[in-house]
């Protein structure tokens, strides 16, 4: 099968390629770097020209809310415009467990890019991931304050990137679903939890502060959990892929 991949080079999708590779697919790692650009849509109707998927695996970042909502507006409006045109028979794109009931931020942003999704009438199945084992990660090592680490009070169940990109290959080849499908890691915790384990992991002196004010991707929190619903398990746990990071750092 010929598939393509937007933000073929990041996070998830530089996994996916990998795997769908390793399987003897034909994959087109669609991003700026390769001479595609979802904002402006130059290069995208060549990537997903013949494709028997598109996979849309992008991501504008988390820095600044504005500049996700007009990234996600205008990436989708040019993709489903050119995924219409090539006539591809299955969409799947990747969004965010949570963006059914949190308002704010990534995941205001996220639902947007849904929506437009669903209303253009093509074939699609969006894959909700709950956060990233790496974007934890991240988070707790680069935030704080002083000697402080202040985070919003958040259960959920975070699952590795290589389980996403898992997920996302036998989404892949199965039918469209024109629905939702979840996805989840293997163990629910709280934020601090994983905080905890990183910082010791880190020796980090660093002091956790559960803060209810506090916001996450510039989301603030009122007891929802990021678990999904029903979702597809991964394999991997956090303690595993944590011990793993470490080997691969050192």
């Amino acid at each position: 099968m010929k598939i393509t991949i937007l933000g073929g080079t990041g996070l998830i999708g530089r996994r996916l390629a990998a795997l769908l590779r390793a399987q003897g697919h034909e994959v087109t790692a669609a991003a700026r770097s390769t001479g595609v650009d979802l904002v402006t849509g130059q290069g995208l109707a060549a990537a997903v020209s013949g494709a028997d998927v598109v996979v849309d695996a992008s991501n504008a970042g988390y820095a600044q809310i504005d500049e996700m909502e007009r990234f996600f507006t205008a990436s989708t409006a040019h993709l489903v415009a050119a995924v219409r045109d090539a006539g591809v028979p299955h969409l799947v794109a990747l969004s965010a467990v949570g963006v059914d009931t949190l308002a704010g931020g990534y995941y205001r942003a996220k639902r947007s890019q849904e929506l437009q999704i669903v209303e253009a009438g093509l074939a699609y199945t969006i894959v909700r991931s709950t956060p990233f084992f790496e974007f934890v990660y991240k988070i707790v090592d680069a935030g704080g304050e002083g000697e402080l680490v202040r985070l919003p009070p958040v259960q959920m169940q975070p699952i590795a990137a290589d389980d996403v990109a898992a997920a996302l290959a036998r989404v892949a080849f199965e039918p469209p679903a024109g629905d939702v499908v979840e996805v989840a890691g293997p163990g629910r915790y709280s934020l601090s939890e994983l905080a905890l384990e990183i910082l010791t992991a880190n020796e980090d002196p660093r002091y956790i502060v559960v803060d209810p004010d506090a916001l996450y991707f510039g989301a603030a929190f009122d007891g929802e959990p990021l678990t999904g619903t029903n979702p597809r398990v991964g394999k991997i746990r956090f303690d595993d892929w944590l011990r793993d990071w470490f080997a691969m750092a050192a």
